[in-house]
C-alpha cells in the first residue's frame, strides 16, 4: 500500500498540486463582511489622516459639483455606488456647512466609509454624532429596498 501512495503523485501531478495549494493559501478576495475581509480592511490606528487640500475661496456651486465628482470616484465599487446614490439624492438640499461635513467625511478612507455606513463597524468620536454619517447610514439601509445603479453626471 505504501507503494501506491508513492506512486499517485507522479501519476497524477496536477492532484497534488492544487491539493497543497489549497490547503497552503487562503482565498485573496474574501467575500465582504466576512472575518478575514474586516480584518484586511482595517485602517491602520497609529496612521492619522492626511490634512484635507486647502481650497480657498471655492463656491458653493463648485464644492457641490466637486463632491458629486468625488462620491463617484472612491475606487471600489461599494463605495461608489453608496456615495454616488447619496450625492444624487441629498446633495442639492444640504446647506454649505453640511456640505462642508460632508467634504470631511470623503477625506477618510474607502471602506471605513462604507463599514461605517453600513453599520459593519462603530465610528470613531470624530464621526460617532455626525448628522451626515446618520443620513448616509440610512441611505445605506436601502428600506425602500431601491435597485441602485450609478447615476449619470449632470
Amino acid at each position: 500500500m505504501l507503494s501506491a501512495t508513492r506512486r499517485l503523485p507522479r501519476q497524477f501531478p496536477q492532484l497534488r498540486f492544487l491539493s497543497r495549494t489549497a490547503a497552503l493559501r487562503a482565498d485573496p478576495w474574501p467575500l465582504p463582511h466576512t472575518p478575514e475581509h474586516l480584518a484586511s480592511t482595517a485602517s491602520p490606528s497609529e496612521n492619522p489622516p492626511l490634512p484635507p487640500l486647502p481650497r480657498p475661496n471655492e463656491s458653493v456651486s463648485t464644492l457641490r459639483a466637486r463632491l458629486v465628482y468625488q462620491s463617484r470616484k472612491r475606487g471600489t465599487l461599494e463605495s461608489d455606488l453608496i456615495l454616488s446614490t447619496f450625492a444624487r439624492d441629498h446633495l442639492s438640499g444640504m446647506s454649505e456647512e453640511e456640505l462642508r461635513e460632508y467634504d470631511k467625511l470623503l477625506d477618510e478612507a474607502d471602506w471605513d466609509i462604507y463599514y461605517w455606513a453600513t453599520e459593519e463597524r462603530t465610528p470613531p468620536e470624530r464621526w460617532a454624532e455626525s448628522p451626515i454619517l446618520e443620513k448616509l447610514k440610512i441611505h445605506a439601509r436601502n428600506e425602500g429596498k431601491v435597485v441602485r445603479r450609478m447615476p449619470p453626471l449632470p
